[in-house]
């Protein structure tokens, strides 16, 4: 029987349609991070509420009368989605950058339906393929809904931030993350939110599946699921400066506050490890005050403390780099980390765009990128495994560490300043996307930041320890390296996202030769 699941026919779509639709993107967006303070925690994850927002979406698209229709429900429903997801880019572009008000929403809403066209391509060729049964029609959206998050999270530069699988990660699909990474749950999330929309059908078969998959992660024993070993304790002292974010670079203010209070609290420090966040030191070492980084250098140089210190490195003939230096008794040479993915008009201005950039007063960088995979931080029998900002966004970037089981990384360690975005789910969001990829590779994360979210995290992504946001404090804990590669680590290392590209590509290709089999119109009489 052809898409009966999904498929009904209207003689138009009608409008109060996009109402559902407009509704079910802003919960889309809720579902990563909920932003308010009232009826569930702020910044909880909401599955359920992921899982019935799209599907609302795939049931509006069986409702859909052309492949044009289709994708303009997807598209809508992506930028409005996408808009509400990073909605705090107004704090950074209009609060401290200075541009205009309604300019700065403009610039976030193009961005949102610049990304929305992966989404309304997908929808598009789902209105195409809906003519199968039902089973393979939602086998085919998880597909192309896969291939969209992939898609915008790694094409032109890439920013996938809040896909849908991170609303998973404290439900029931968090199981399969090691084996299929933050895609692959996106993909099974997806899915799953077909089914509902087949609620009311006769699937007996396909919603017996479904609960299989939900209900597996509680009857397998959490042993079967571990793929790490222990490797020892490490005690460490996160930094967090919560420098007001329009002075952090101001020379008169920000900038010897900053130099102050990390200078003497990395002093001061006590434990293995002590990590200051992203550009904790706000100048070159060689522009510091006469005998600061001297210092710093002979205070690490001996005893038993490692230091890692978010710094700007580099010189103008050089070029510059946004990096963690490393500072370790009886090494030879400076140990720095680079970062690699840089951040569009922050770190780097895209061809074509320095106008845009002209308009807003913020201090730009045009910044080297670090390579893939650099060496890990040796300290205290842990491999440490930089990374700065949005990096722990990539996934598969930071898996190309797990190639050399040997050489893979035993901690995370994110340094970050989300100053930039203020007080707002951004800081959530972010804790969320470090939490994945502590699922993922079964990594304990360590996080320093300027305001927030300063946490400890074990491999199974619980928080074990947390400062308050957005205040100046000192947050000190253990915690347990580990060993061992997981299904997700294995693949990933070695083949990038490509598998899940394939199987993506597989079931549409096997879904449209069905349609052309069996079908004279794309849509079942």
């Amino acid at each position: 029987m052809a898409g009966a699941g999904f498929l009904t026919r209207t003689t138009a779509l009608p409008k109060s349609l996009f109402a559902i639709i407009l509704v079910a993107a802003c919960a889309n967006a809720a579902s990563v991070a909920w932003p308010f303070d009232l009826i569930f925690a702020k910044g909880e994850t909401l599955w359920w509420l992921q899982t019935l927002a799209l599907a609302a979406l795939c049931w509006v698209l069986g409702r859909c009368q052309s492949p044009k229709q289709a994708a303009v429900v997807g598209g809508v429903f992506a930028t409005v989605w996408l808009s509400t997801t990073f909605w705090w880019l107004f704090v950074a572009m209009h609060t401290y950058a200075g541009l205009n008000p309604l300019l700065t929403v403009a610039a976030i809403v193009a961005l949102a339906a610049a990304l929305g066209l992966y989404y309304a391509a997908a929808c598009a060729a789902f209105w195409y393929l809906l003519r199968n049964r039902v089973w393979l029609a939602s086998l085919t959206f998880a597909a192309l809904w896969t291939m969209a998050e992939m898609a915008r999270g790694t094409w032109l530069t890439g920013f996938g931030w809040g896909a849908v699988g991170y609303a998973h990660i404290d439900a029931p699909l968090a199981w399969y993350a090691p084996w299929v990474g933050a895609y692959g749950m996106t993909a099974i999330a997806a899915w799953l939110s077909a089914v509902v929309a087949c609620i009311g059908r006769r699937q007996i078969g396909l919603f017996a599946a479904a609960a299989v998959v939900l209900l597996l992660p509680s009857v397998v024993p959490a042993s079967w699921n571990t793929w790490s070993q222990p490797t020892g304790s490490l005690s460490v002292t996160l930094l967090q400066g919560n420098i007001p974010q329009d002075e952090k670079f101001q020379p008169g203010s920000g900038v010897p506050l900053a130099l102050q209070w990390y200078g003497e609290q990395l002093l001061a420090s006590r434990g293995d490890l002590v990590v200051a966040p992203e550009t904790a030191i706000p100048l070159l070492p060689q522009q510091l005050p006469e005998g600061y980084w001297a210092a710093l250098q002979s205070r690490f140089a001996a005893g038993g403390q490692t230091a890692l210190i978010g710094i700007p490195l580099g010189n103008y003939n050089q070029g510059y780099t946004n990096s963690v230096i490393g500072l370790a008794p009886g090494q030879s040479g400076t140990w720095h980390y680079d970062k690699h993915h840089l951040v569009p008009f922050g770190e780097f201005i895209p061809p074509l765009f320095k106008w845009f950039t002209r308009m807003m007063n913020i201090p730009l960088g045009d910044f080297n990128r670090g390579a893939i995979g650099q060496p890990s931080f040796a300290a205290h029998g842990q491999r440490l495994a930089p990374n700065i900002c949005y990096e722990d966004l990539f996934g598969e970037e930071l898996g190309a560490r797990f190639i050399d089981a040997s050489l893979a990384p035993t901690v995370f360690v994110n340094v970050s300043n989300i100053g930039w975005f203020g007080d707002t789910v951004a800081i959530d969001q972010h804790l969320h996307i470090s939490r994945m990829r502590a699922l993922e590779f079964e990594r304990p994360f360590v996080r320093a930041t300027n305001t927030g979210a300063t946490v400890i995290m074990d491999h199974r992504a619980q928080v074990l320890a947390a400062l308050p946001r957005h205040t100046r404090a000192v947050l000190t804990g253990e915690v347990q390296g580990r060993s061992g590669t997981t299904p997700f680590a294995w693949w990933v290392s070695r083949f990038g996202l490509w598998p899940v590209w394939l199987l993506a590509i597989v079931v549409c290709a096997f879904a449209a030769w069905r349609v052309r089999r069996g079908a004279t119109s794309p849509i079942a009489p």
